[in-house]
């Protein structure tokens, strides 16, 4: 049994060479976020985002919930997956970055399916819980501040419907989740919720050893 590939530079061109589909809009709005401060370490991978928007055309998703937008490059490739008529809401702690991408979701015309709020994620999750006309999500993708994983994880599962698909990023956490001595508080709350998710019963889960570790979860039926 083969042992998982070592993704040198090489294979990682190699990757995108025969599988990336890139355009302008994307490229641009990527190299516009790896200018920030932090930027390249918290946007996706070009790859990832394409992985986010299949899965979501896989399952015929027509109401996403993101957590985390920073400069809504995710948020994008998730836009452009939805049908005319679906929507993604996308939370964050602040309007400064999403600001950013709202120029590269006018350009690539999904600016309408983009619904942003502002605020504390468990806020903005508690309140999406309890609105009269709220239907649940058909995807969730979590990506903000590693210390209340465990927290979106909980509220974002309420809010899926059975058979939904959740995507959570950054669970292996730049390997420091196998560091005996990482004892930060983001570093402890990724390696706790792994070790809750493969023993919740209400979803099946994937981890998939790619960009910085990616778990897949699918939430059970009654």
């Amino acid at each position: 049994m083969a042992n998982q590939v070592t993704v040198s530079d090489t294979i990682l061109n190699y990757v995108r060479r025969v599988s990336l589909r890139d355009d302008e809009v994307l490229r641009a709005l990527r190299e516009e976020t790896a200018e920030l401060p932090g930027g390249v370490a918290m946007q996706v991978m070009a790859e990832e985002g394409q992985l986010l928007g299949l899965l979501a055309g896989m399952i015929g998703a027509r109401r996403i919930l993101e957590i985390g937008t920073f400069t809504g490059y995710s948020t994008l490739c998730l836009a452009r997956a939805l049908p005319a008529d679906g929507v993604i809401v996308t939370c964050d702690i602040t309007d400064r970055w999403p600001a950013i991408g709202r120029k590269y979701w006018r350009a690539s015309g999904v600016d309408d399916r983009i619904e942003l709020r502002v605020g504390e994620a468990s806020e903005t999750l508690a309140a999406l819980a309890v609105e009269d006309d709220q239907k649940p999500f058909d995807m969730v993708f979590v990506d903000a501040n590693k210390s209340d994983y465990r927290r979106y994880y909980e509220l974002s599962l309420k809010l899926l419907r059975a058979n939904g698909v959740m995507v959570i990023d950054n669970t292996l956490f730049f390997g420091r989740v196998v560091d005996a001595a990482a004892q930060d508080a983001d570093t402890v709350a990724v390696r706790e919720l792994n070790e809750w998710l493969v023993h919740d019963e209400r979803v099946e889960i994937s981890l998939l050893p790619v960009a910085d570790g990616v778990t897949l979860v699918r939430k059970l039926g009654d």
